[in-house]
């Protein structure tokens, strides 16, 4: 089966750019485009897509509004798509439930993969970008050092949480932990549910935000 994409960008090149990458892949379909984030929830509500590659800056309503409306009412997977790697709003995207983000001048190949890995719920964000978004942002941002939610994670579930703040997959978590990529998806789901997280991004973010990890070690 195709995964469905709705591109939302208010530029008319912009989408017409990401169609190309995307169709001319036989697992990916764009099922719509949208001119801003009110048009954006608009065309998932009527297209039912499996994620939305979103802009930030539109006209009418942004893409940080739209995507917070879509994950708190669909639940649909949204992808962060902006002109520069350290957008101001970027890390807000995130917290408010995207799942990675991408940058416009990404080779093809990168923001087919990037859909792909959303598509089967698998890592996003790689260990380079974490670097630059958290060290940008996150260490400029208030600590949240002993949060008690962190006490609820079992080792496990805490050596999963260090894997994903490194930017690891499942498959690279199980090859380090000598587990099965199947168990550690399950501690994944377990980790963010006690930690009331929406996404592996967020469990990031959290991460640094609490001390457990920090810029210049980057969780290892």
């Amino acid at each position: 089966m195709s995964i469905r994409v709705v591109v939302a960008d208010d530029q008319p090149i912009a989408r017409q750019g990401l169609r190309m990458i995307l169709e001319s892949e036989p697992d990916l379909e764009v099922v719509g485009e949208a001119v801003d984030g009110l048009d954006a929830i608009g065309q998932v509500e009527r297209r039912r897509p499996d994620l939305v590659l979103m802009d930030i800056r539109m006209p009418r309503m942004d893409g940080l509004e739209a995507t917070r409306r879509l994950r708190a009412v669909t639940g649909v997977e949204v992808i962060v798509v902006t002109t520069f790697d350290l957008d101001e709003y970027v890390l807000d995207a995130l917290r408010a439930g995207a799942v990675g983000f991408l940058v416009k001048d990404s080779a093809p190949e990168r923001i087919v993969d990037a859909v792909r890995s959303v598509a089967r719920g698998d890592a996003l964000i790689s260990p380079e970008v974490t670097r630059r978004l958290l060290e940008q942002f996150v260490s400029a941002a208030p600590a949240r050092a002993g949060d008690a939610t962190l006490a609820e994670l079992t080792p496990r579930e805490r050596d999963v949480l260090l894997g994903i703040a490194a930017g690891r997959s499942n498959a690279e978590i199980a090859a380090l932990l000598q587990l099965e990529e199947s168990t550690v998806k399950g501690h994944v789901g377990r980790m963010l549910a006690k930690l009331g997280l929406h996404s592996r991004v967020q469990a990031v973010i959290y991460a640094y935000e609490t001390g457990l990890v920090t810029p210049s070690r980057g969780g290892g």
